[in-house]
């Protein structure tokens, strides 16, 4: 496991990382940037078009967000990085004092169906119909007018199971676009900009390319370190092997993003290998169709059982929504329709999802990972909620 990335392009990093406690792989630590401290294990609730569905930021500042995602393609096409860069960048946009992260695009891009070659990737817009080029510079240079604390390079992010010679192009070119973002962005902070660059490991499951992406992109040097292309339709069994050999790989003293992975059980298995980061889009997509994350699995509030049942969500949960609310009165909002139940649900998965990374870090702190990590993995056996789950 490599200590630092000593060769870093843009020179001294703008991020620190402290690691506060350990248990065998799992790590809790504290991420110092700019604009403040992020405690890890960390989820990020995706706010797509710079909001968090069904939420504010307000909502999301009283749930104790440390960090949001904001989709930088969708950004780019509406309203425009110019627009946003005129507001004051996405905090002064949103209104919202917490980190903000941009993924760059390339998710959304490479399921459009688009023309790839070594320079960059040509696509239709989804909006219009218009055709628009990125390429690793661009990519860089809108998001640094995005204005976010955190931004990614863009990577080719193969769809799985794709052959081998597929995953050997997406490594070449990550690896090649990584060096090219590197240099953009090293420009940047030059002219004083703060905002900290990523690199992203991409490989399949294919430990090999795993272990050698994520060895290309240290030897680049980021402020922190992506994982992608996982959690995209292989089975758990696959994915964890994969990910276990690009964390080998990569730095200690920086912090490590499972990029696209929300679901409890990964969440808790990618916590115990190292991971430091996550963000998803499931518990807030849940949560708008009355799927509840609770502390034995999960609840479909449109089932009648719940229709006269006085409890909350979760009699273990200490959300707002929880303190108030009956089940059998949220199940009624969903049943006709009000779009109240969409915001008060998701309020509470993305309040349950923080507890439960925060109940990660006290394990990890206090020496109890092990049988937390058990207790939870259980009562989690018979609530897949992904493919990735067995």
């Amino acid at each position: 496991m490599s200590g630092d990335d000593s060769g870093f392009e843009g020179g001294e990093s703008v991020i620190s990382q402290r690691i506060d406690a350990t248990a065998g792989r799992a790590r809790a630590t504290t991420i110092t940037t700019r604009r403040g401290s992020i405690a890890t294990p960390c989820f990020m609730p995706v706010g797509t078009r710079a909001t968090v569905r069904a939420l504010d930021s307000g909502d999301l500042e009283r749930l104790g967000t440390q960090v949001m995602l904001a989709n930088t393609y969708h950004l780019i096409m509406r309203p425009g990085p110019e627009v946003v860069a005129a507001a004051g960048g996405l905090h002064r946009f949103m209104a919202l004092d917490t980190h903000i992260l941009t993924d760059s695009g390339g998710y959304q891009v490479f399921s459009l169906e688009p023309k790839v070659d070594d320079d960059g990737v040509t696509f239709r817009s989804t909006y219009d119909g218009d055709s628009h080029r990125f390429t690793p510079e661009n990519v860089v240079e809108m998001q640094h007018q995005l204005g976010s604390d955190i931004q990614m390079v863009l990577d080719v992010c193969p769809p799985l199971p794709s052959s081998d010679a597929v995953i050997r192009t997406a490594v070449e070119r990550t690896a090649a676009w990584a060096r090219r973002a590197a240099v953009t962005h090293a420009g940047l902070r030059s002219g004083g900009s703060t905002q900290a660059l990523f690199g992203i490991v991409q490989g399949g499951v294919d430990t090999t390319m795993r272990t050698e992406s994520a060895q290309r992109t240290v030897d680049i040097g980021f402020d922190g370190y992506g994982i992608g292309g996982l959690s995209v339709g292989e089975p758990r069994h696959e994915m964890l092997p994969a990910l276990e050999a690009a964390l080998d790989e990569l730095p200690v003293a920086r912090p490590r993003y499972l990029m696209g992975v929300g679901d409890p059980r990964s969440i808790i298995e990618a916590v115990a290998l190292g991971v430091d980061m996550f963000d998803c889009v499931l518990p807030t997509r849940l949560g708008r169709h009355g799927t509840v994350l609770t502390s034995q699995g999960r609840v479909n509030l449109r089932n009648r059982q719940w229709m006269n049942d006085p409890g909350p969500l979760d009699a273990t949960c200490t959300c707002e929504v929880c303190a108030r609310y009956s089940r059998a009165y949220l199940r009624h909002l969903l049943i006709v329709g009000e779009p109240t139940c969409r915001r008060l649900v998701t309020i509470h998965n993305v309040h349950w999802t923080f507890a439960l990374v925060s109940s990660l870090r006290a394990a990890i702190v206090d020496g109890t990972f092990d049988t937390v990590r058990a207790e939870l993995s259980q009562a989690w056996l018979a609530g897949a909620l992904s493919p990735t789950w067995p």
